[in-house]
């Protein structure tokens, strides 16, 4: 896989909400040396690479988000163990007894959310033992609150899990912030392979900030690129391990790229979703569907912006996601270049036309 240290690089990379600076260096980087892409930033820190070759063709939007869920630094108490304020949606179950990435002003510090021994738990304790937001601490390591703050420890500070990528078997890969980083990964990839040639449409790949407290990358840069159609990439949520069922989750490792049909926050476009399914048919890619009754996504904002464009959320199925380690299928992550890039090289301005009128 050509582009494999570029995501790996982008899961390691340290970027929850509101702090995206690392992950923006690495997609411009990767952007440095194409030829034919505009930069553009706007208020939010959200970037937009633009190819526009006439301003009277259609827009097509590509979407991803570069943050991660995280924390914040609350207070340092008397002993020196940090409360934290939560960016993004934790589960209590997986922020115990982890590893994490404090960013101070002038370094990274290590830390672990702490855990009470099982040695000293009551049989109640131990079949559930689950902490809130309010309740996680992180030890430093420091004697008390003044030594935690001589090493630049203040309220403010991002926090980030820490965890490097695994490869596993059958080309699977272990990591973090694959949500959203392999979306920013495959519009790297897409970005590549439109570079040199004339499309007769102008196109953004949009790297948002901030979706995991609220969508608000997605929110400016939908207004801003006043695009046609939006075809947001995520994670979708895989359901193929013990404990989950049908009803919770539809998607599985290794079986291809999902359409998202239902989530808290959007339905898709069906032109869009119709034109979608006969490409995937058409060029033998396996499509699955996702049915969510959580869930929020970028493509919702591209949704409800400016006269409502058609938007669509394209998924790769994603194990154990918003903790330290989730697991992707590689073969996922090809297919969907694949059936994005057919899609890029299909369409035309009455196929758009079809999808938008």
């Amino acid at each position: 896989m050509d582009n494999l240290n570029t995501l790996i690089q982008l899961s390691e990379a340290f970027g929850p909400s509101g702090f995206e600076e690392e992950v923006n260096t690495i997609i411009s980087n990767e952007f440095n040396s194409l030829n034919s892409f505009k930069r553009t930033v706007d208020g939010l820190g959200s970037v937009i690479f633009s190819k526009h070759n006439d301003s009277s063709l259609p827009v097509i939007s590509l979407v991803a988000h570069m943050d991660e869920i995280g924390y914040l630094v609350k207070y340092v108490d008397d002993n020196g163990f940090i409360k934290v304020q939560n960016l993004g949606g934790w589960l209590s179950q997986a922020m115990i007894n982890q590893r994490w990435i404090i960013r101070t002003d002038n370094k990274d510090i290590i830390g672990i959310s702490g855990i009470k021994t099982i040695h000293v738990m009551t049989p109640e304790e131990r079949r559930g033992f689950y902490k809130t937001n309010n309740e996680l601490f992180i030890d430093i390591g420091a004697k008390n609150k003044n030594d935690a703050i001589d090493i630049g420890i203040k309220p403010g500070n991002p926090i980030a899990p820490y965890s490097k990528v695994v490869e596993l078997k059958n080309d699977r890969l272990l990591g973090k912030a694959w949500d959203d980083r392999i979306g920013c990964a495959m519009l790297i990839d897409l970005a590549k392979k439109v570079d040199d040639i004339t499309l007769p449409y102008n196109i953004n790949f949009v790297f948002t900030t901030q979706e995991e407290i609220g969508l608000r990358g997605a929110m400016t840069t939908a207004y801003i690129t006043n695009s046609d159609i939006c075809i947001n990439l995520e994670v979708g949520v895989a359901g193929d391990f013990p404990y989950m069922i049908k009803d919770e989750a539809q998607e599985e490792l290794g079986l291809g790229p999902s359409i998202f049909l239902h989530d808290s926050s959007m339905l898709p476009d069906k032109n869009l979703q119709n034109y979608i399914e006969r490409i995937a048919f058409d060029n033998g890619i396996n499509l699955q569907y996702e049915v969510l009754a959580g869930y929020g996504e970028d493509g919702a904002m591209y949704q409800k912006s400016r006269k409502g464009i058609p938007a669509i959320n394209l998924g790769i199925p994603t194990r154990y996601l918003h903790s330290h380690n989730s697991v992707i299928d590689l073969n996922d992550y090809s297919n969907g270049i694949n059936l994005v890039d057919y899609i890029l090289n299909d369409l035309n301005q009455d196929k758009i036309n079809s999808i938008i009128n």
